[in-house]
């Protein structure tokens, strides 16, 4: 990976005193509180060709601190108002609990285009799912799932108190930091991330599985749409799949729009049969269409399902056997993704939708040929 200096492409630093930020042309500075190391990120640290993932908007590669070794995760950004806010919304949550840390970031040139260097902590725990797939005959529980559920609502609740939306909380943006059994969830990728305390917004930027009814249509929305995916994430963590998906292999499909619109989702048996009726509640109180009538984040972690997870029952739940049974769905939805996130050009502000296909369809049909036509999934949405 090439990268030299702004200033060795005719970037100059501003002078003493400047607000920080490039001052590219209608680029905000970076919240005026911190500024970008100018100097190439090559002489702090050396670089790898290893890609650890992708975000909205950039790759994500491996890097090593050259004094320390420290291994570290390293985001690139070309330069844009959108990259910018980014990196703002990012650095501004940095260090709040169970949000992955910025480490530095540095303004480069890369490819001769002007561009953001993010340098993270390195999160060698990997994904939420994955971690549970991987239990194999270890049973996962009930109570693991509040504790999982008080984790991620701890992330969103620092963000709602900086008045940012995160608006992509979905399990592939929850990351442990080892494999090891203490290790700590965090949430990162904050490139939807928006704050909302001048306008109400409105650009329907989302994930399919997770994103909430308004963001779908025209009307405004606020932070209240973190909490409809926070219901939908609780639900996959009990259970194993999702309450809402299409039946017709495309990534959103009219039937699944009409299904969160209204609301649409069981608790189907087995999966559900053993799950607490707190549990239960909560999802539905999550889950609501009329996103004022949904839970805040407040209201949330004072729920007695997340505030005394000590106390909910241990009762062992089908979600890693149901995980590892749809790990091909789960692999090839990621896999896709990944593939059109890396092949877009668009300013994400005018995005609608992410057009994937997905194997949600073929997901449907394995279903209902090992349970028959009373599937669980079938049930979960519905029947269309």
């Amino acid at each position: 990976m090439d990268v030299e200096t702004a200033d060795e492409q005719g970037g100059p630093a501003p002078p003493p005193g400047a607000p920080c930020g490039l001052g590219s042309a209608g680029a905000p500075a970076l919240g005026g509180r911190r500024e970008p190391k100018k100097y190439a990120v090559t002489d702090d640290y050396q670089l790898s060709k290893q890609v650890l993932g992708l975000g909205v908007n950039g790759k994500v590669l491996e890097c090593f601190h050259r004094r320390t070794r420290q291994k570290c995760a390293l985001k690139l950004l070309y330069d844009s108002p959108k990259a910018r806010q980014e990196v703002d919304h990012h650095w501004q949550a940095s260090g709040g609990p169970h949000i992955v840390r910025i480490l530095d970031v540095y303004e480069n040139m890369h490819h001769s285009k002007r561009c953001l260097l993010i340098v993270m902590e390195c999160m060698e725990g990997g994904e939420l799912f994955s971690r549970i797939q991987e239990r194999g005959d270890q049973a996962f529980t009930e109570r693991e799932a509040a504790e999982i559920m008080r984790d991620i609502g701890t992330a969103i609740q620092f963000l709602h108190s900086q008045n940012i939306a995160h608006r992509d909380v979905k399990p592939e943006n929850l990351l442990y930091t080892s494999k090891e059994k203490d290790a700590i969830l965090k949430l990162t990728d904050f490139g939807f991330a928006k704050e909302t305390t001048q306008n109400a917004l409105q650009t329907p930027c989302y994930t399919p599985y997770y994103v909430a009814p308004e963001v779908l249509g025209p009307e405004k929305y606020d932070k209240s749409c973190d909490m409809w995916s926070l219901g939908v994430i609780m639900y996959i963590l009990l259970c194993g799949f999702p309450p809402f998906y299409s039946n017709t292999g495309q990534a959103i499909s009219p039937g699944m729009k009409r299904r969160i619109r209204l609301g649409q989702y069981g608790f189907p048996n087995p999966e559900w049969s053993e799950v607490s009726d707190d549990a239960k509640q909560l999802i539905r109180l999550l889950l609501k269409t009329d996103p004022t009538e949904r839970l805040t984040i407040t209201q949330f972690m004072n729920h007695p399902w997340i505030n005394q997870s000590i106390v909910v029952p241990q009762t062992p739940l089908h979600t890693a056997r149901v995980l590892q049974e749809d790990k091909d769905h789960w692999d090839e939805v990621k896999e896709e993704m990944t593939s059109a996130l890396a092949t877009m050009r668009v300013d994400y502000d005018q995005v609608k939708i992410k057009d994937l296909k997905t194997s949600n369809n073929r997901l449907l049909n394995k279903r209902r040929k090992k349970q028959g036509v009373g599937s669980s999934a079938s049930q979960g949405c519905n029947n269309q």
